[in-house]
């Protein structure tokens, strides 16, 4: 095992289909968000290290609440905050933009935190147990490299929202299993039988197979220069104020201009999310019968006394 393995929490972004802050919104009783059961999973794959980007709307009380957790539980937690100006050339106006960067600028904010070989999430996402334990492996095996890293996908049909649309990022492999591409889909949702998406105006069906990235990135510590210097030709090309910058569209870009890998694998475990208020109902039956089925404890954190 590698002495430190970090998990990056994505927590940074503003949720208007949710209305609300659900990076922290308790899903049971024990008031535990997703966010949680993904520390506790990754705890029990082998994960020592949590660092969470967040923005300023976060109360203190979650963080005093998760700082109590890591103290009891024995893992290192570093909090970062996805401030607007954070890795802007010097004098640059942002006064017209309202929301976060993106995914990579959250990523980009963890740099001087992450030294090592990391697993990114997002807050928001439940991604299962089996998944943490997979990317553990991939680490202790060395696989991932300042030339390769690697996105743990899954098939479609098992990230779908019954409340609406859902963005996901379908993937094109070679038969290595590499990605050759990821396409961002904003529009993707069921109809009848069928998975479809709009582009241009007509309506195109999905092999609910297909796989799709979920921001379950493995990711070499060097993929943090790369990010800055993209960020920064970001920047320089006058985005709009609600642009945003990426990251599956800059692993892409890495793939293209840097030669670098990325291994595809399909995920073992079992995907929910929250980009609606109505799935917290789905999510919330779900760790019920993982407590039933003695999966997880009914509080995560048994032994500490939360205020």
């Amino acid at each position: 095992m590698n002495s430190k393995k970090t998990l990056l929490v994505l927590a940074g972004g503003l949720g208007s289909r949710y209305k609300g802050l659900k990076q922290i919104d308790g899903i049971l009783d024990n008031g535990s968000p997703i966010l949680e059961y993904s520390i506790y999973d990754a705890l029990q794959a082998g994960f020592n290290k949590v660092v969470v980007v967040i923005n300023r709307f976060i109360p203190e009380s979650y963080m005093k609440r998760l700082e109590s957790i890591s103290q009891n539980s024995g893992f290192e937690l570093q909090w970062v905050y996805q401030d607007m100006d954070k890795y802007l050339p010097e004098g640059f106006d942002h006064s017209a933009r309202q929301k976060p960067w993106g995914t990579g600028h959250a990523v980009l904010c963890a740099k001087p935190y992450i030294h090592e070989p990391f697993v990114m999430i997002n807050a928001d996402d439940f991604y299962g147990k089996e998944i943490y334990k997979l990317a553990s492996g991939e680490i202790d095996r060395k696989r991932i490299l300042s030339s390769q890293f690697e996105l743990i996908a899954y098939p479609l049909s098992t990230t779908l929202s019954d409340n609406g649309t859902v963005a996901r990022g379908l993937c094109t492999l070679d038969s290595e299993g590499l990605l050759i591409k990821v396409d961002e889909q904003t529009s993707i949702r069921k109809e009848n039988n069928n998975i479809i998406y709009t582009e241009n105006g007509k309506d195109i069906k999905i092999d609910p197979d297909t796989l799709v990235s979920m921001n379950f990135f493995v990711f070499h510590p060097a993929v943090f220069e790369i990010l800055e210097n993209y960020f920064t030709d970001f920047i320089h090309s006058d985005p709009l104020p609600t642009q945003e910058f990426y990251i599956p569209a800059a692993v892409q870009k890495m793939k293209e201009e840097k030669g670098i890998k990325i291994t595809v694998t399909t995920s073992p475990s079992q995907w929910l999310g929250m980009t609606y208020a109505d799935d917290k109902g789905i999510l919330k039956n779900y760790l019920e019968t993982e407590i039933q089925n003695h999966r997880y404890p009914k509080n995560l954190w048994n032994s500490i006394a939360l205020s």
